[in-house]
């Protein structure tokens, strides 16, 4: 199975986010916050595929998922998904870098260190 991101489950997301990570000082927490500008879940042809009921990161392990999507609007019309997922331990910080090393390869994405 490859590492695909979902908002609404069986309809893959094509855009690719931008994703900003922030860890505790110990570890022991973290944060992933998505960033898709103008994703297909927003195109007119997928309303009828259902709801946006989260995103699921999903991969050969299984499936990651936060509730946290909002939309943001330009000019009355949505042009930004952002979706936050929280990491509460190492295990799941390490869980979620192994789904964005198999995501990141299947999609050409490179991880940026801050300096």
């Amino acid at each position: 199975m490859n590492a695909t991101i979902q908002f609404i489950k069986g309809l893959d997301e094509k855009t690719l986010p931008n994703v900003r990570l922030t860890r505790s000082r110990d570890g022991s927490t973290g944060t992933a916050t998505f960033r898709f500008k103008n994703p297909n879940i927003l195109d007119k042809s997928t309303a009828k595929e259902g709801e946006i009921t989260g995103m699921y990161l999903m991969d050969e392990e299984g499936v990651l998922e936060t509730r946290d999507v909002n939309a943001r609007f330009v000019n009355g019309k949505p042009e930004v998904v952002e979706a936050i997922y929280i990491m509460k331990s190492p295990e799941a910080w390490d869980r979620f870098m192994r789904f964005m090393g198999r995501y990141g390869e299947i999609n050409g994405l490179v991880f940026t260190k801050a300096s």
